[in-house]
């Protein structure tokens, strides 16, 4: 029951927009220096979403990763993925720094994770 409540208190402020902007903020912070330091191709942005290509397998999961307004990836680039990468920094916006664990809490198997449907299955390459 004290989780519950906790839980009633906390969503609101974690969620709350200004909240919720500067943990995406703080993330897009983290992945433009991640992806910096990693990269050894080609750095561009896309409708506000910045793209690292050449960052090692080792450093992302699956054809890449989506960090705040980051996109860190070795090669996977393509149109259809970036607007799929365009619906999770949306969620980065709507979710802040909860987003990892709300994502974790979704489901490892991207064809059931809701946050993965919500993008697109098959423009994310999981069709």
């Amino acid at each position: 029951m004290f989780v519950r409540v906790l839980a009633g208190i906390l969503k609101p402020l974690l969620l709350a927009p200004p909240v919720a902007r500067a943990g995406y903020l703080y993330a897009t912070l983290v992945g433009v220096v991640w992806g910096a330091v990693l990269s050894t191709g080609r750095i561009r942005r896309v409708n506000g979403l910045f793209v690292f290509t050449g960052v090692p397998a080792w450093a992302f999961s699956r054809g890449g990763s989506c960090i705040g307004g980051v996109y860190l990836t070795d090669q996977n680039a393509g149109d259809r993925v970036l607007e799929h990468e365009q619906v999770h920094r949306q969620q980065w916006k709507t979710y802040g720094l909860t987003f990892p664990l709300v994502y974790f809490l979704a489901g490892t198997d991207p064809l059931t994770n809701r946050f993965e449907v919500e993008a697109g299955l098959e423009a994310g390459g999981y069709r």
